[in-house]
């Protein structure tokens, strides 16, 4: 059988950067509360009248350079967004024509925070079935789009960028080896945001009320974050008889640096085993993963054992253990 595993990786990020001082001028918060409960310094911001589109393009743009891969190569592109540019066509559809990938034809997965890695697992198919050769994932969203500025508890979360891989096949006992996905769709209402669907379509009504924008019970997402994102990434440490000192990497979902801490803790593993830049760019959701593996790629080994794990909304979780399937030049 045919294994599959990134090749490659890129990362795009917008030149504004929001910091907490200057968003302490905009509501009722600190650096100190920030930097105490959630650990992030400053998030960019994409400006412009730009979309999530335009920063995936950027990203994938690099990546092509980068692998030195034709575009006329690329047969399918893969987008985590929920952030996308309108509701239809699909960001995937828009990457395609603004990278000129003519070639390729695309989709987007919705999954929220843990949307990079279902939508990796996602492609691996397509490589291990012999369907595709060549397949680009992006993780992009723009979460400025959706914050609102006059909300304290949630404000500080977000931030907007993109990243993303290559995807071929790789030696058998490299790429993705296993994975864990799962949903719980009972848990909409402390993670979610109200309007703009079918079910609340956009109105005066859902405008004058905030819905369209993000809704989080921190305390309750806190709390199953922890344990989901934990639990799924021991599992897989069980069932591929990994001990915490053989895991070389866990890439955790960027969304709090003490729910980060807590699955290390639960992992068993050390702070040096675990990827964060939450400090530097903040919940960028679907982009976190790639964006950590971007700027973590030349610490990386061929053959290092690497588990991603993500919590998002809806709620969605999972982890996914693959080993590295190059060294970085």
């Amino acid at each position: 059988m045919r294994a599959a595993g990134i090749t490659g990786v890129f990362g795009w990020v917008p030149e504004y950067r929001l910091t907490n001082d200057e968003l302490s001028t905009m509501v009722d918060t600190t650096d100190e509360w920030i930097m105490q409960r959630i650990g992030i310094k400053e998030r960019r911001i994409l400006k412009g009248g730009k979309a999530t589109s335009d920063m995936g393009t950027e990203a994938v743009k690099g990546l092509l350079e980068k692998t030195e891969t034709d575009p006329s190569e690329v047969e399918l592109v893969i987008v985590a967004t929920i952030t996308p540019d309108m509701h239809f066509p699909s960001v995937s559809n828009l990457i395609c024509h603004k990278a000129g990938l003519d070639n390729a034809w695309g989709f987007d997965i919705s999954a929220a925070c843990s949307g990079f890695i279902y939508a990796l697992e996602t492609a691996i198919q397509f490589i291990v079935s012999g369907r595709h050769k060549k397949i680009v994932l992006v993780g992009a969203d723009m979460m400025s789009a959706i914050t609102d500025y006059t909300d304290r508890t949630t404000c500080p979360l977000f931030g907007d960028g993109a990243g993303a891989v290559m995807i071929e096949e790789v030696d058998d006992d490299l790429g993705v080896r296993d994975s864990i996905l799962e949903v719980d769709g009972s848990g909409y209402n402390s993670l979610h945001m109200k309007g703009g669907g079918s079910l609340r379509p956009a109105s005066h009504e859902t405008v004058d009320n905030h819905e369209h924008f993000v809704f989080q019970e921190g305390q309750a997402v806190f709390k199953v974050a922890v344990s989901k994102m934990a639990d799924v990434s021991v599992e897989l440490m069980k069932r591929n008889n990994i001990e915490p000192d053989q895991l070389s990497w866990l890439v955790p979902h960027q969304a709090n640096m003490r729910i980060i801490e807590a699955v290390a803790r639960r992992m068993g593993i050390k702070k040096e085993q675990v990827m964060i830049n939450i400090h530097k760019y903040g919940n960028t959701t679907a982009a976190t993963i790639p964006l950590c593996l971007w700027e973590y790629e030349s610490k990386m080994k061929r053959g290092d054992n690497v588990i991603l794990a993500a919590f998002g909304g809806g709620f969605t979780w999972g982890s996914l253990y693959m080993k590295w399937a190059y060294d970085s030049e």
